[in-house]
């Protein structure tokens, strides 16, 4: 996939959705809150399972968000909610969404704990989300937070996608705290994504534009000896 402006996903606040039809997948895409966060729903065009992932803000925004899925049903069904990190940002909605739709939730092992609604799923690197017939891949990035995980969806002939939260963004690594903890992250990005997956692999960050691992994979040397 090119960097093109189709694939910069670029959307703000209060503007209209990005979509992504990958056949088997659909993933939309919208802005929420004065930190432009991400909110994505990604739905399983065979059986109209969908998941959302990181409920970051505005409620309202995102009963919008799962309207738009027309292909599914629309409406606020909504089978599972995975959040990315702990951080407040990503998810100030997230007991909204859940006590109306009744969602499973989902977060990585070491960050469910600081979410403010019980974790029914904890995840671990490796570990496979099932949405309808499609079967993604949970990539543990530590660093930014303990439990930080991301998202791969892998649909034949389409190049990967993943959800990166705030561990990767274009320009590099997200925040971190100290040393060890960067680390920790540039680490697991270099062996459990770049050493991983090709080029055209579409990042989709916890905050902004979208970018490809070709554009990034460069700077690689450059991030490790700026230190974050």
């Amino acid at each position: 996939m090119s960097t093109s402006a189709e694939a910069r996903g670029h959307v703000e606040a209060g503007g209209p959705s990005w979509v992504l039809d990958l056949g088997p997948a659909t993933v939309r895409k919208c802005s929420v809150s004065e930190m432009d966060n991400n909110v994505y729903l990604l739905t399983c065009t065979a059986t109209g399972d969908r998941l959302l992932v990181d409920a970051a803000d505005d409620a309202e925004r995102i009963w919008a968000l799962l309207a738009e899925d027309t292909g599914s049903g629309g409406g606020d069904r909504l089978g599972q909610v995975l959040t990315t990190h702990r951080h407040w940002d990503h998810h100030r909605a997230l007991a909204e969404v859940v006590r109306r739709t009744g969602a499973t939730t989902l977060a990585g092992h070491d960050d469910a704990d600081e979410l403010p609604v019980p974790v029914d799923v904890r995840l671990g690197h490796g570990d496979t989300v099932q949405v309808g017939r499609l079967v993604l891949r949970v990539v543990g990035l530590r660093g930014h937070t303990p439990g930080s995980v991301a998202l791969e969806l892998s649909v034949p002939g389409r190049p990967v996608v993943l959800l990166t939260g705030d561990s990767l963004f274009p320009g590099g690594p997200g925040k971190t705290w100290s040393p060890e903890d960067f680390g920790l992250l540039i680490d697991d990005l270099r062996t459990r994504v770049f050493d991983v997956y090709g080029d055209d692999t579409l990042v989709l960050p916890g905050h902004g534009d979208n970018t490809v691992l070709g554009v990034e994979r460069p700077h690689l040397p450059e991030w490790q000896d700026r230190g974050w």
